[in-house]
């Protein structure tokens, strides 16, 4: 394979490595018009796709893939001998198999595929999708398509996004660096005013209220009155100067 070939490649998995955790060993989804098309040139597809990467690789199918070459016939007889050397892969449409176009969608919503198909309608609808990987035959061959628009976009918007992120905290942590920013205020319970504490109740005794004594029967208020009162003494002197008026 030619350096410029084998560069292409590989500068195209590193991309969809970096940006979508793409894997080794990097997983190939086969259909039957891939197949058909290697028996067409008379490739190895195992061979030639390894060769390719140089890098380890795994071939799947699925049974929804095989299924629908089996039901296309003589055509297909050839290609879908080989489409089922690989490992099959469960794609959950088991008993009830759907086209292999949905099933290879549906495959790569969640997982890290590389797509290997002649199917020019999937491999439309794939490229719409951000972090889909696309490999075919150009003749006899392999070429790992570049990233699709989709794909370089949404990597050009989480760039954009990450850099404006720190851009925007570099600017803030500079502010408050010079005083133009004030710093947010940190309130804590030791920081706080105290204000006084209500008494604990407690440590709070009542009050004793004096019982008040109910009057004795029989016995005259006033005079007990008079008896209470405290008598004044008068001093000696006092008394001598009212005698001489």
């Amino acid at each position: 394979m030619k350096i410029s070939r084998f560069k292409k490649s590989h500068k195209t998995l590193v991309f969809f490595a970096t940006n979508f955790d793409y894997r080794e060993p990097y997983q190939v989804l086969v259909d039957a018009t891939f197949c058909q098309a290697a028996l067409l040139h008379k490739i190895g597809i195992d061979e030639q796709i390894r060769k390719y990467f140089q890098c380890s690789a795994k071939l799947l199918t699925t049974q929804c893939v095989i299924l629908e070459a089996e039901a296309l016939g003589a055509p297909l007889t050839g290609a879908t001998t080989i489409v089922k050397k690989f490992h099959v892969h469960k794609c959950g449409h088991e008993g009830k198999p759907v086209a292999a176009a949905e099933c290879i969608k549906s495959m790569t919503k969640d997982n890290r595929y590389i797509v290997a198909s002649q199917d020019r309608l999937l491999q439309e609808s794939l490229r719409k999708i951000p972090g889909r990987c696309l490999l075919y035959l150009h003749k006899a061959t392999p070429v790992l398509e570049a990233p699709s628009k989709a794909s370089k976009k949404w990597v050009l918007k989480q760039a954009k996004d990450l850099m404006l992120g720190k851009h925007a905290a570099k600017i803030d942590y500079m502010k408050e660096k010079q005083g133009l920013k004030p710093a947010e205020a940190t309130t804590s319970s030791s920081t706080k005013r105290k204000g006084p504490k209500n008494p604990n109740p407690l440590s709070c005794k009542k009050s004793k209220k004096e019982k008040s004594k109910p009057p004795l029967q029989g016995v005259d208020q006033t005079a007990l009155t008079k008896a209470k009162r405290k008598r004044v003494k008068i001093p000696a002197h006092v008394k001598a100067a009212l005698g001489k008026d």
